[in-house]
């Protein structure tokens, strides 16, 4: 009969190196990977990241609020321009003219600029624009406001929108979303200001800050894109804070979270898309009475 040759099976080796616990490794968070490439001699490659998060809310059956976020880079021996497209627009004027006017919005500005700024970059004849990038996001607000008159008659909308390149930064705003700065170190400050009546009646000495966050009539706007025959829109000019975020938000955020907790959820945060998410929750955790919409970008040289 034959039988099987099994071999002779080795001895286990008790050497101290096998007893040896493993080691469990994780990614660094987004922060620490990006501190660590800026120390690197010789890195001069400059970027955005973003995140961005939209939701519904605790108490409104329709989302009226509508976001764009496009980030991009080119990046060559002869040019280092990032690109950035933010926006973010709040509906008013019934459920599905607010629905329509922001999504019409968004659409119509983000077009826009793509077609001024992102395509003439990737021709191979290529040649800067003519106008100024105020000029330019003038002519995208104007055209935003035509589009959604036409596909929202009597809605209208807020706007907030924010255009980089490179640390050039430009913010069109009509309306009650907010564009914030928030810096590493410092204190969070708001670049925008409101278009509310409440916040005019305080401005005039007639509401303190506190009677203000409980008037009846705190979401009453005297500027609107959609809104009559002229375009009223506060347009400036800034720059992407370095090193620190920028934020825009819709009112479903700065209305319910204090700006103190907003600055310390963002620069707690590993990554820009997971404060974001945390920036929703804590808007529902205080009730979320209304939608409530978040972009943040972080230039990284």
């Amino acid at each position: 009969m034959k039988k099987i040759f099994k071999g002779i099976r080795p001895k286990k080796s008790r050497s101290k190196k096998d007893k040896r616990k493993k080691i469990i490794t994780a990614p660094l968070p987004e922060t620490q990977v990006w501190e660590q490439v800026g120390t690197r001699p010789g890195t001069k490659f400059s970027r955005l990241i973003a995140g961005s998060a939209l939701d519904l809310g605790q108490r409104r059956e329709n989302n009226e609020d509508a976001l764009f976020c496009l980030s991009g880079a080119l990046g060559s021996s002869e040019e280092n321009d990032p690109l950035g497209i933010y926006i973010i627009a709040d509906g008013m004027g019934g459920h599905r003219n607010g629905e329509l006017a922001s999504v019409t919005a968004v659409r119509a500005i983000g077009s826009y600029l793509i077609g001024k700024l992102y395509k003439p970059v990737f021709s191979l004849d290529h040649h800067p624009a003519d106008e100024s990038l105020r000029e330019i996001m003038e002519s995208a607000v104007l055209e935003a406001h035509k589009a959604v008159k036409k596909a929202a008659p009597g809605g209208g909308c807020t706007l907030t929108a924010a255009l980089v390149v490179g640390s050039q930064l430009v913010i069109a705003h009509m309306g009650d979303s907010r564009a914030y700065v928030i810096p590493k170190e410092g204190n969070i400050k708001a670049l925008t200001k409101d278009h509310s009546l409440v916040k005019r009646l305080q401005e005039m000495g007639q509401l303190t800050e506190e009677e203000a966050a409980i008037h009846p009539q705190k979401s009453v706007l005297y500027r609107a894109l959609g809104q009559g025959d002229l375009v009223q829109a506060d347009i400036f000019n800034s720059n992407m804070p370095n090193p620190g975020y920028l934020l825009i938000c819709s009112d479903g955020l700065w209305g319910f979270v204090d700006d103190k907790k907003i600055q310390r959820i963002v620069n707690e945060s590993p990554s820009a898309d997971l404060a974001c998410q945390r920036l929703i929750e804590a808007a529902n955790d205080a009730g979320g009475p209304d939608n409530i919409s978040v972009v943040l970008a972080r230039l990284v040289n």
